[in-house]
């Protein structure tokens, strides 16, 4: 069905937050799993990942200017996994699992996948990403002509300074960038960079003007063909869960979904007024290279059980499972990072950093 009322688009584009938030996940897991960081392969994801980032904020940007609202601390816009890619058909399960072609065959690029030339907007249950982004583009012409859609675009919630956003290894950044969202036109264009750094738009396999960056679906082709080789990966167990992981991990675990739920809770303030917007995004990239990225790491160097059965042999890995923070999470991170670090010195760098932003 088409997205009839403003009610309606509003509801799309936060399946649209919901989405690009649902991906990032499962391109990390897969990310750390690999045994190289400084390899290709996962400078290659790395890039991916920091790009769903972007198009997290500009998706949010527009779900802002045309009246809406989000609350990044409301349990349903997490995901769990496994899970169903949200509104896909048909059903794609999306799982956290190590690296490997196979993954990136029948998840990561079925993510990614183009819209055919004839392919129509779909709103609801879509094949591709680009024809549901379609069809939330041409909803918001529509409704622009017919109501005051952008009357209060709300600029002062929105992530916009350009500055906060840079491009790293595999991205060029003129592929796009934060932008702020006003009306038409610039919800135009901040669909335009989601959509061709992504999927990219048909067969087009690139991201930029200058041919300088590939989209992510030509990325992974890379990996595909071989032109990227993975290399060793750690044996991390899919979809893993705290309650089955050993005691002696449990910690760690702990700390990693703590970090997130934090990873969340600063999303929710960088799209709330605020005098300190960019102290909020030095601690959003401060989480995600400093803090959860070792943690992860840790975590896929312990045993994931007793070394019999299926998973003999696999190491765990970060489970993205609900955490509650209490009323000074900066306090509680702090505290469990310390103690962490007692059984597990690998550690220390993170309990010193959160120590020092207690």
């Amino acid at each position: 069905m088409p997205i009839a009322t403003v009610a309606d688009l509003r509801a799309h584009l936060r399946l649209a937050v919901e989405v690009e938030l649902s991906t990032i996940p499962p391109y990390l897991y897969a990310m750390w799993s690999v045994e190289d960081q400084a390899s290709d392969a996962a400078h290659l994801i790395k890039s991916i990942v920091t790009e769903e980032m972007l198009h997290v904020a500009l998706a949010t940007n527009i779900l802002l200017a045309v009246g809406g609202d989000i609350d990044f601390t409301d349990p349903t816009i997490r995901s769990t996994y496994p899970r169903p890619l949200p509104h896909h058909r048909p059903p794609l399960p999306v799982d956290l699992a190590p690296m490997s072609l196979e993954l990136v065959r029948s998840t990561f690029m079925v993510i990614e996948r183009p819209e055919a030339p004839t392919a129509l907007p779909e709103a609801d249950d879509y094949e591709t990403l680009g024809q549901f982004y379609l069809a939330v583009e041409l909803a918001i012409e529509d409704l622009a002509a017919r109501h005051g859609l952008f009357r209060d675009h709300q600029p002062e919630r929105q992530l916009s300074d350009p500055s906060f956003y840079g491009p790293v290894d595999f991205d060029a950044e003129d592929s796009g960038g934060l932008l702020l969202v006003a009306d038409v036109a610039s919800a135009r264009a901040a669909i335009d960079v989601i959509v061709h750094q992504g999927e990219g738009l048909r067969d087009e396999k690139w991201a930029d003007p200058e041919h300088r960056e590939l989209t992510h679906y030509a990325k992974l082709l890379r990996i595909d063909a071989g032109e990227v080789p993975i290399g060793a990966v750690r044996p991390a167990l899919v979809n893993p869960r705290r309650a089955d992981l050993p005691a002696s991990s449990r910690s760690v675990v702990d700390l990693f979904n703590a970090l997130n739920a934090y990873l969340y809770l600063t999303l929710d303030a960088l799209f709330r007024p605020t005098e300190h917007r960019g102290g909020l995004v030095d601690r959003l990239y401060r989480l995600m290279s400093e803090l959860l990225a070792p943690t992860a790491r840790h975590l896929m160097t312990l045993p994931a059980g007793a070394g019999r059965g299926p998973d003999a042999g696999s190491v765990a890995g970060p489970t993205f499972e609900p955490f509650v923070l209490g009323p000074d999470p900066k306090a509680q991170l702090a505290d469990m990072a310390a103690a962490a670090a007692l059984d597990h010195p690998a550690l220390g760098q993170v309990a010193e950093t959160l120590a020092a932003h207690r």
